[in-house]
């Protein structure tokens, strides 16, 4: 996803593959960005991203961060309506698929936004 968002002009902030959600957060707080883009590869993303947006939601300051999330959200690889869901109603923004590029790409686009991910 870094390459992908600085191929499309963005300034990124890695900050990392699972890392303690007390990081996490502190670095939103320190970098204050536009978007956090969440991705994952390994199929755990949707307990992982639950987790995450339960955090950050709770932290002072961070309440109205945009938040995005994508990849493989399921160990079975499908597509799960109630995870896209249950995971906006946590608090993220918006949810993608794995191969739904075009739709994440136009998100991005049409916030002219820098990102953290």
């Amino acid at each position: 996803m870094q390459l992908f968002l600085e191929e499309m002009g963005h300034e990124v902030v890695n900050i990392g593959s699972c890392v303690p959600l007390e990081l996490f957060s502190r670095k939103c707080l320190e970098h204050r960005p536009d978007l956090v883009v969440v991705s994952s590869v390994n199929g755990h993303g949707f307990n992982d991203a639950l987790e995450l947006a339960r955090h950050v939601r709770g932290v002072p300051g961070l309440g109205d961060l945009l938040m995005v999330v994508g990849g493989k959200l399921g160990v079975e690889g499908t597509r799960d309506v109630g995870f896209t869901r249950r995971l906006l109603q946590e608090g993220f923004d918006a949810v993608f698929g794995e191969d739904d590029l075009v739709g994440f790409r136009s998100f991005v686009s049409e916030r002219g936004l820098r990102a953290v991910s």
